[in-house]
């Protein structure tokens, strides 16, 4: 099982870095409404009593945790990888823990999030924005909510993708008509159009995620606010 966790994250971090290069804001635009095609949100809940307090005390928690984290030979060290480290135009990096995040099915330990996230600044360093926690596709919207309240925080999974069939790792960079054939920026979102490509389709290939951008500030929308087509 944790085997195949793992290589389910390699795939996926794969994919979402090579669909994360700056584009003009008229194809950025197209992409977006391809991308909620692929894109699942959980449910929002009314206010209750005591959540703000919660996401609040959440996010302080989870600062103070990864602010060593800065240093990247800390994250390093810690076992989180950047996936595609040749692939510099990224727009958030990913640092995962595949441990972590396995361990993360089971038991939240706010202080250990799957993924440590970075942007690149104008230096041409790494500057750590926040991080990324993670759930089992089949969690319910309560076990969401006993993480991160859903009045406050979205999470997202990815869903309808087509991916090539296995051996064919090769035609993750097929294009078809300006759009990659297959993963989070393909048109295509249906089993019959993938079946028509020689694809495989899967209607719900990975978890529930969760971005926290602790370093943006204190406002609980800018925290745990998530660009869900670009995790």
């Amino acid at each position: 099982m944790r085997k195949s966790y793992t290589k389910t994250w390699v795939v996926l971090n794969a994919a979402l870095a090579f669909a994360a290069f700056v584009r003009p804001a008229s194809a950025q635009m197209e992409m977006d409404q391809i991308a909620s095609k692929h894109t699942e949100v959980s449910p929002e809940r009314r206010p209750s009593p005591g959540d703000s307090a919660r996401a609040l005390k959440l996010a302080a928690e989870l600062r103070q945790a990864i602010a060593k984290y800065k240093d990247t030979s800390v994250a390093l060290a810690d076992g989180y990888r950047m996936f595609l480290p040749n692939l510099k135009n990224q727009k958030v990096y990913h640092f995962t823990n595949n441990a972590r995040g396995f361990e993360a099915a089971f038991h939240f330990n706010p202080a250990k999030p799957t993924s440590v996230l970075y942007k690149r600044g104008a230096d041409g360093k790494l500057v750590l924005i926040g991080a990324m926690y993670t759930m089992p596709k089949n969690s319910s919207a309560d076990r969401l909510n006993d993480r991160v309240p859903l009045s406050i925080a979205r999470w997202h999974k990815h869903v309808n993708w087509c991916m090539p069939k296995p051996g064919d790792d090769q035609r993750w960079l097929e294009t078809r008509e300006g759009h990659p054939v297959f993963g989070p920026e393909s048109p295509i979102a249906s089993k019959s159009e993938c079946d028509a490509v020689r694809g495989e389709f899967h209607p719900s290939l990975f978890g529930w995620m969760i971005h926290a951008n602790v370093f943006a500030g204190e406002d609980l929308a800018t925290v745990w606010g998530s660009d869900h087509h670009h995790m």
